[in-house]
């Protein structure tokens, strides 16, 4: 399985190049920001107009990790759908496709800043997840050690055999993981701005979404 290891206070993981995180140990997948039904709801508030599969595309990039991960626990880190609307108007189709992917391990929905999660489908409800020596939930703390958060849509750019790529990226120090966005559709946010610089320790890294790893010094 491709992607970029390390470890988080003795947890050993995985960056997958899709933007989810695998804890090998625990058989457990995490993912955060989905945004499922984006779309409609810009479109629903008057904004631009998107083409309405994103939604669509974010699922079946989550069954193809599911398939390839086996996981028996997956971790969904707030804002997985865009607002609570949303939830109510998701097509029968693709409400039938997230219980399919619920069907047979624990699936974790953990409080976002969208919506206090979708208690219209199964699984466990939480503002947070600990599960030592790691900690999961949306927003990453200040004093905060083995926590694994989302919220903030990093991304990063890199040069890399003369390419410039800018991509979704995780960012990664010795006391957290702040996953990019899964979603199809998001406003990423670059890493070398103050918000995720306070955060994140000076020996901080980025780890770009993609077909290959590629791994660079968090830009200050």
């Amino acid at each position: 399985m491709d992607g970029y290891d390390f470890t988080l206070s003795g947890a050993p993981l995985k960056a997958l190049g899709s933007g989810a995180l695998w804890w090998p140990e625990e058989n457990l997948l995490v993912v955060s920001d989905l945004h499922l039904g984006k779309s409609d709801r810009i479109a629903r508030r008057g904004g631009a107009s998107l083409p309405a599969y994103d939604t669509r595309d974010t699922l079946n990039r989550l069954a193809a990790d599911l398939a390839l991960t086996h996981a028996r626990t997956m971790v969904c880190l707030g804002d997985s759908f865009d607002d609570l609307e949303t939830i109510d108007t998701l097509p029968k189709e693709e409400r039938q496709w997230i219980m399919r992917l619920q069907a047979g391990r624990r699936w974790v929905w953990i409080e976002g800043t969208h919506n206090a999660g979708p208690v219209e489908f199964g699984g466990a409800h939480l503002a947070e997840l600990p599960l030592s020596p790691l900690t999961f939930r949306h927003i990453a703390q200040n004093g905060a050690s083995g926590e694994i958060s989302g919220h903030y849509h990093p991304k990063a750019t890199a040069t890399i055999k003369g390419r410039t790529l800018t991509r979704p990226a995780f960012l990664i120090d010795s006391n957290r993981v702040i996953l990019p966005a899964y979603g199809t559709y998001s406003d990423d946010l670059k890493n070398d701005m103050p918000t995720l610089s306070d955060i994140m320790r000076p020996e901080a890294i980025a780890v770009l979404t993609g077909s290959s790893s590629n791994i660079i010094p968090m830009p200050r």
